[in-house]
């Protein structure tokens, strides 16, 4: 395996995607973001065909240029992809890369005062206009979304949100169960806030100062402001942490709007969405740093305890951490790619 970039069997469009819904958001991050297409091998071949789509969103920090990023003895997923479609191991379809960085690292993938419009971005103007510029099977039992880690929790609400839109999903170590993934971790950014007198504005004042992520504090404290600024922000966009930063006393009205966007306590709410979906696939490493083998345990039970068939979802622990699991990404692809066919029978109500 060669380490550098290799000529794709498929087309890999790279667009720049002005965002009414972005623009003036709170942080003033940019409207304009890239947008990356790929196309299977054939699509202009067959000027008449359309296909499937998977929307592929990333974990926490991530955005659409470090889908190139290579490690030793493993393709980076753009053609680790195309090689599933070059080598006919699943059927064709169009893969859509959508960026969602934020200043904070990320959006989480939802509407906030606090980072911007993030959902509405992906659902009404990314899903719409991709089925407009690309011969798509432009309904939600052909369209998937996949992610891992805070791409993975974003897979996991979008349908319940959107099934008019999505109609199966993918996620690999995605964020639920939140007493086990978050909570820990808060523990942790009160120590680290010491040093700034339990301000984490002034951290984030000095994180900006210096290189990133050369103080142990930042990887924690970014991820805490992060959720805060899309999950907790107050009106005018101020994050607001869930707990005291000084004594580490859970503030409960703040820790609960964080639960109500934990994806094992939305499934109730949204179990007829669930219940709709044609293909779920859920996997976790068993030594996830995170503890999401256990949210992905438990996000199964809930859909199976309201109702989602068995025979829908593809569950799978595997022995891993957190890191390192992006040889997973192409299995569920293919798994979904089959499901996603025009021809296959979505399951019964």
């Amino acid at each position: 395996m060669l380490p550098w970039q290799a000529d794709l069997a498929g087309r890999l469009d790279e667009h720049v995607f002005d965002s009414e819904l972005l623009r003036g958001n709170p942080l003033k991050d940019p409207h304009q973001r890239p947008l990356w297409v790929y196309v299977p091998p054939g699509y202009d071949d067959e000027p008449e065909r359309r296909y499937p789509t998977v929307y592929v969103i990333q974990g926490y920090t991530g955005h659409v240029a470090m889908w190139r990023n290579r490690t030793p003895f493993r393709l980076p997923f753009p053609e680790a992809a195309d090689h599933v479609f070059a080598m006919e191991q699943a059927p064709p379809v169009i893969i859509v890369y959508v960026d969602a960085w934020t200043g904070y690292g990320g959006s989480q993938f939802v509407d906030s005062p606090g980072t911007g419009r993030y959902h509405s971005y992906l659902c009404d103007e990314i899903v719409p206009w991709v089925d407009a510029h690309y011969r798509t099977l432009a309904g939600r039992d052909h369209r998937a979304i996949t992610g891992k880690s805070s791409g993975g929790f974003g897979a996991m609400i979008t349908p319940m949100l959107r099934p008019d839109l999505f109609g199966a999903f993918a996620t690999h170590a995605g964020d639920t169960l939140y007493e086990f993934c978050y909570l820990p971790e808060f523990a942790d950014a009160v120590r680290h806030l010491r040093a700034y007198d339990g301000d984490i504005g002034r951290w984030f004042d000095a994180f900006l100062d210096r290189t990133a992520f050369t103080d142990p504090a930042d990887g924690t404290l970014l991820g805490v402001l992060g959720c805060s600024s899309a999950f907790s922000a107050a009106e005018d966009g101020t994050p607001e942490l869930p707990f005291d930063p000084r004594t580490g006393v859970l503030r409960p009205q703040v820790w609960q709007r964080w639960l109500d966007w934990d994806p094992v306590r939305m499934v109730p709410k949204y179990a007829e969405a669930m219940r709709s979906m044609r293909a779920v696939w859920i996997d976790a490493g068993t030594r996830d740093e995170f503890k999401l083998d256990i949210g992905a345990q438990a996000f199964r039970e809930a859909l199976l305890v309201h109702g989602v068939s068995e025979e829908i979802i593809r569950f799978e622990l595997f022995d891993a951490g957190h890191g390192g699991i992006d040889y997973r990404y192409t299995l569920s692809l293919a798994w979904l790619a089959e499901r996603l066919q025009p021809g296959t029978t979505p399951p019964a109500p």
